[in-house]
């Protein structure tokens, strides 16, 4: 099975890409963080990513949807965001990184889980906030700084998917996966 992994900055249009990929037929599976976050504010905690302890749950979330990912018949499968992106996640939150994270980056570059080709989302030169997605401009380019700097440092390749209209950014992503099966 082939897991691409489509990451980037919030607000880049990842959500908007994975949802056209999967209306076209492709298999996906959804990111952990935005969940982790809903579900805690629903339970009445704000900014649940103040608490360390968040990164863990994040990731584990990442690694329970990607081992039940991988029971489905699909020859390919599009990841909304990976551990990597956790592990950017810590980075820019100031966290060290913890025994689980840790034990996750290792896991998924000891069995090759993903593909070592990753789809970047390059931002749109805006930011719309939502409950969720608490962040400014200024920092969403910060973040993605560190998502590149995170990615290359654990020996991923970024196939930059560069602001356009949306059909135009999944024809990007295609055109790729095409080139990589030949």
């Amino acid at each position: 099975m082939r897991r691409f992994v489509i990451t980037g900055a919030p607000g880049s249009g990842k959500t908007a890409i994975i949802r056209q990929l999967e209306l076209d037929g492709f298999s996906v599976v959804e990111e952990a963080a935005t969940d982790v976050i809903a579900a805690a504010q629903a339970r009445g905690t704000l900014e649940p990513w103040t608490d360390p302890s968040f990164i863990d749950v994040v990731a584990d979330l990442q690694k329970e949807r990607q081992i039940r990912a991988s029971h489905q018949p699909d020859d390919l499968q599009f990841h909304d965001r990976c551990t990597v992106c956790t592990a950017a996640l810590a980075v820019y939150l100031r966290y060290p990184f913890s025994e689980f994270l840790l034990s996750e980056l290792e896991r998924i570059k000891k069995e090759a889980i993903y593909e070592t080709r990753v789809f970047f989302v390059r931002n749109l030169g805006f930011i719309t906030p939502t409950e969720e997605r608490r962040i400014s401009f200024d920092e969403t380019l910060r973040f993605e700084r560190i998502h590149e700097e995170t990615y290359r440092r654990f020996g991923f390749e970024l196939v930059q998917v560069e602001p356009a209209d949306l059909l135009a950014r999944v024809s990007v992503i295609k055109s790729a996966i095409r080139k990589t099966a030949s």
